[in-house]
Order: structure tokens, then C-alpha cells, then sequence
């Protein structure tokens, strides 16, 4: 049996987490670059905070998409997202927050609310790759 989907079918994300003591692992895709994650923060994000970096970069991505498309691209994006979690363990998230600070000529309000609303709620994988009881929400602010 091959490990090549068909044609048309994406095959399955694969990255790989070495263990390099301690908390420390480093991952990535077979061949790619190498990111690394730290339980304690220091070397590298923590697993929770990369998460949090996953849904940041995910939702910007497809913001910094959409108002290029309506032609209105950005000078500057920066996304700040404040996670909550549970008291107890597993301490799991329980609350994100995406604070979207853009700037660019032409960019209006309701414009960039509208991509960021398009992103969170329809088109972002890592959004949707988490449970759907954490409530996503975002706040703009225009430079």
C-alpha cells in the first residue's frame, strides 16, 4: 500500500517532536525547519503558547488574504492573544481573546472587522480544530 493520497487529496500533516531533555523538544516537518518548545518557557514556547501563536498566525494570515483581495493591503498587522485557562488540571484554555492592531492607507473599520470576523468564524483550521465551547473573540484597533 503507498502512503501517496490521490490525486486531489491532501496527505496528512505530519511533524515529528524530538526530545532534547528536560521539558525541551524540538519539532518539525520531516526535512523542515525546526521550531522549539519548552515546558518551562525558556528555550522556546510553551505548548499553550504555541497554540496560541498557531491561532494568532492562522487568523492573520487569512485577514492579511482577505483585504489584499479587496484591495486595501496592510502596512502593519499585529495580533495579541490573550489566552485563559482552567484553574485545575489539565488547565485546559478556556477563553481566547485576539486583540488585531492594523494599519494601512484605506483600511476602514468596518472593512478590517469584517475580514477578522470571515477569519475567526469561517475560515481559520486551528479555530476550528478547537473545541467549540472555547469562546474565540477579537478586538481591533485601527494605527
Amino acid at each position: 500500500m503507498s502512503d501517496v493520497p490521490p490525486i486531489g487529496v491532501k496527505p496528512p500533516q505530519r511533524v515529528i517532536a524530538v526530545w532534547k531533555g528536560e521539558q525541551e523538544f524540538d519539532t518539525s516537518k520531516p526535512g523542515g525547519p525546526v521550531a522549539r518548545i519548552d515546558g518551562h518557557g525558556v528555550s522556546g514556547q510553551g505548548p499553550v503558547d504555541t497554540l496560541l501563536s498557531a491561532l494568532a498566525t492562522c487568523s492573520a494570515m487569512d485577514v492579511v488574504g482577505i483585504l489584499k483581495k479587496q484591495r486595501t493591503p496592510l502596512s502593519s498587522l499585529e495580533v495579541e492573544v490573550i489566552g485563559t485557562r482552567e484553574d485545575a488540571s489539565p488547565r485546559r484554555l478556556k477563553h481566547a481573546l485576539l486583540l488585531f492592531r492594523i494599519s494601512g492607507a484605506g483600511i476602514e473599520r468596518e472593512q478590517a472587522l469584517k475580514a477578522i470576523e470571515l477569519s475567526v468564524t469561517k475560515y481559520c483550521s486551528v479555530r476550528d480544530s478547537l473545541d467549540p465551547k472555547i469562546p474565540v473573540e477579537w478586538e481591533l484597533e485601527l494605527k
